[in-house]
C-alpha cells in the first residue's frame, strides 16, 4: 500500500495482494520509520456513508464503507474519492507505470493505458 500526501490531499494506493487482504480482512497497515518514530497508515472497513479519515498517536485510517468495499473489492472499479471537511480523499488500485521505473510493478494491476497503445 502506497500513501500520497500533498497539501490537503490524501491518497492510497493498493496493489492486488492489498486489496485481496483488504477484502479478506477489512482491514490492512503499513507504516514508515522517522527517526525513531513510526508513521503508521491504514484502510479500515466501516459501517459509514463516505470515506473518511482520522489521524489520531501517529496513524492516519481511512475508512471505507462496507457498500463501496464489496464493489471496490470484487469488480473492476479503479477507486472512490470524498472530500471529508477541508480533506480531499481518494482510495484506488495502483497500476503499472507506462514509463520504465525501478519499483516491482509485479503485484500492481494492468494499466487500461497499454490497451490504448
Amino acid at each position: 500500500m502506497k500513501i500520497r500526501i500533498k497539501g490537503n490531499s490524501l491518497r492510497y494506493r493498493l496493489t492486488k495482494s492489498d486489496v485481496s487482504r483488504f477484502e479478506e480482512d477489512g482491514y490492512i497497515e503499513d507504516h514508515t520509520n522517522f527517526a525513531g518514530q513510526k508513521l503508521t497508515y491504514a484502510l479500515q472497513r466501516n459501517a459509514g456513508n463516505n470515506l473518511s479519515a482520522t489521524f489520531e498517536g501517529n496513524k492516519i485510517t481511512l475508512f471505507m464503507p462496507d457498500s463501496l468495499s464489496a464493489e471496490w473489492t470484487s469488480t473492476d472499479t479503479v477507486g472512490f474519492e470524498n472530500n471529508d471537511n477541508e480533506l480531499f480523499l481518494l482510495i484506488e488500485k495502483d497500476f503499472k507505470c507506462l514509463d520504465n521505473v525501478a519499483e516491482d510493478q509485479s503485484d500492481n494491476y494492468p494499466n487500461p493505458l497499454n490497451l490504448l497503445l
